[in-house]
């Protein structure tokens, strides 16, 4: 095994550039933990739209940054040990490539190795509504062992701000892996209201 955890992390033309953003920011810090980036052109347009920032500025957050067009990258062997992929936003479009093993892009071919050695891949979506061709994508990629996730707000911990929400949507993809954090309360059941 690699002294780090790897980790690929990908942007690409969703809106929610701040979750790959956030992820990224804090895996930075966490111990044992390299990120390999990987961004969409879109994703650099929607990091330029929402939050002012450039492909330089987010790729200065991975440990390990790769161009969608590097087909030969190491990411896209599954000889590449790794803890597995996210997608932060995932637009339709990837969406689709990865339901139908398209691997015309680095993105989409490090998607697909991660599905095909068994490892741990986490597709945010964000669309809505959501039309039938999207939901057919989602269980398609739900049923090669892929996860959906919808980086969906939770309001039980009593949010403060948009970076208390983006926070824990992050803390929960972490979970999934198994990363420790402090990004959010842990749920400890419903107060009493007597």
């Amino acid at each position: 095994m690699p002294a780090a955890q790897r980790l690929i992390i990908a942007i690409t033309g969703a809106t929610g550039a701040v979750y790959g953003v956030r992820l990224l920011q804090v895996l930075r810090d966490t111990p044992g933990i390299e990120t390999h980036l990987l961004v969409s052109d879109a994703g650099v347009l929607n990091l330029h739209q929402e939050l002012d920032m450039n492909r330089k500025d987010v790729e200065a957050l991975a440990h390990v940054t790769h161009s969608i067009r590097n087909i030969g990258a190491s990411i896209a062997s599954g000889s590449y040990q790794s803890a597995g992929m996210v997608v932060a936003p995932c637009s339709m479009r990837t969406l689709a490539a990865v339901a139908h093993g398209l691997s015309d892009n680095l993105i989409a071919r490090a998607a697909d190795v991660t599905l095909k050695e068994r490892r741990r891949l986490v597709l945010m979506v964000r669309e809505t509504p959501f039309n039938l061709a999207h939901l057919r994508n989602m269980t398609a990629v739900t049923e090669m062992g892929g996860i959906i996730y919808p980086p969906l707000p939770g309001f039980y911990h009593r949010p403060q701000s948009i970076a208390d929400m983006v926070d824990h949507t992050v803390g929960r993809v972490l979970d999934l892996f198994s990363i420790p954090h402090a990004l959010t309360p842990r749920w400890n059941g419903i107060k009493s209201t007597d």
